[in-house]
């Protein structure tokens, strides 16, 4: 994936490099806050509690939670310039998911 950035006239090529050994994780959920002068995305996965035993047992022990945790796994601060493009490109990827999805 490549990209053009111009400054002051000049077009230089940005070339998108994911390193091999980046670690992948898993989100299921996120979290989306604001000041002046940034966006700040945190991504969340969430700790399933080890429940076991019979439905009535799991459904004891559901009741004994005060609280589920949800560990962040990335978080990514994004300038309030850049933010539109974010957000575009993400809703033009959901909108070929979707499209892909319906058409399967």
């Amino acid at each position: 994936m490549t990209e053009e950035v111009r400054d002051k006239g000049k077009s230089v090529r940005i070339v998108f490099h994911v390193p091999e050994n980046i670690v992948a994780r898993y989100a299921t959920n996120v979290v989306v806050q604001h000041t002046e002068h940034e966006f700040i995305v945190s991504f969340f996965e969430l700790e399933r509690p080890p429940l076991l035993g019979s439905p009535e047992q799991i459904a004891e022990q559901l009741k004994q939670l005060d609280e589920v945790r949800a560990k962040c796994v990335a978080r990514i601060i994004v300038a309030p310039r850049r933010m539109e493009g974010f957000v575009k490109a993400m809703q033009e990827n959901l909108s070929k998911y979707l499209a892909d999805k319906g058409a399967s």
